[in-house]
């Protein structure tokens, strides 16, 4: 699933594209992907505004229009959100495209999908995503934030870092780097974290994501299929069994959350 930097960098590519472009109407190819509105609301509230401001929550993307209107948009698994010179070269795994007024179109292309777009009056963004915890580099998150926060909770600390009530944004992948950054066992229960390295892990996540978002904007700079973290220098993920890069241990995998979490059980105690 798309985390964070490479959502921002969707929302990087979008506000060189598609800001201040008109949209003439939109298609829906897969209805379920409106879920639970109706695609002809989507069509018809959308038809005829101009995009206005790209703005990100989470994962979530914000296309602003104009008349008060804003479009969110979740990629979930595979979803890339992206302008094309003109939608009749749109690939075939494209579900909800958008044409704009110069000919060119807005397409969620998206393999499975499992990507969302609805549309909301922009009064009520707030309550609907007020579920979320704060941005990592907003200056709500701090590391007294997070020792609070931690502080709350039995839950493994990677499943804490990955619940969007607590940090925004973070996923798999940035987790399992900025716990090793941090030397921090995945599996060590949140509130149990001393203060000294809850400081180091706040700080490690800042450093981890904006390393990641400098390098998902130069992959993702122009259109392409998702493949997240691909130009970041992991240091455990996706690493099975090859040597830490600090003590050369071996690197160990184990499942949590559904998910896998990579980490060096000599560095992270």
């Amino acid at each position: 699933m798309p985390e964070l930097p490479e959502v921002e960098s969707v929302c990087h590519r979008l506000r060189n594209t598609a800001l201040g472009a008109t949209i003439v109407r939109a298609t829906v190819y897969r209805p379920q992907m409106t879920h639970p509105q109706a695609p002809a609301k989507l069509r018809r509230s959308v038809a005829g505004r101009r995009i206005t401001a790209v703005e990100r929550r989470g994962k979530h993307i914000l296309l602003r229009l104009d008349g008060d209107i804003t479009l969110r948009v979740h990629l979930r698994m595979t979803g890339n959100l992206t302008v094309i010179p003109d939608a009749r070269l749109r690939p075939e795994t494209t579900r909800i495209w958008f044409d704009l007024d110069d000919g060119r179109a807005l397409i969620l292309n998206d393999p499975r999908a499992l990507g969302r777009i609805t549309v909301h009056r922009s009064a009520e963004l707030p309550d609907l995503l007020k579920g979320l915890g704060p941005e990592p580099f907003d200056p709500s998150f701090t590391p007294a934030y997070l020792a609070e926060a931690a502080g709350r909770t039995a839950k493994p600390v990677k499943i804490f870092l990955m619940d969007q009530k607590a940090v925004a944004g973070l996923g798999n992948i940035y987790a399992a780097e900025a716990l090793f950054q941090a030397r921090i066992h995945p599996a060590a229960p949140a509130r149990e974290i001393s203060a000294r390295k809850l400081k180091a892990l706040h700080s490690s996540i800042v450093g981890v994501l904006t390393t990641a978002l400098h390098s998902a904007i130069s992959a993702y700079g122009t259109a392409g299929r998702f493949t997240e973290g691909e130009f970041f220098p992991a240091a455990v993920y996706g690493r099975e069994d090859q040597p830490c890069p600090v003590c050369r241990a071996r690197i160990r995998r184990i499942p949590q959350g559904g998910r896998s979490t990579y980490f060096c059980p000599r560095c992270q105690r």
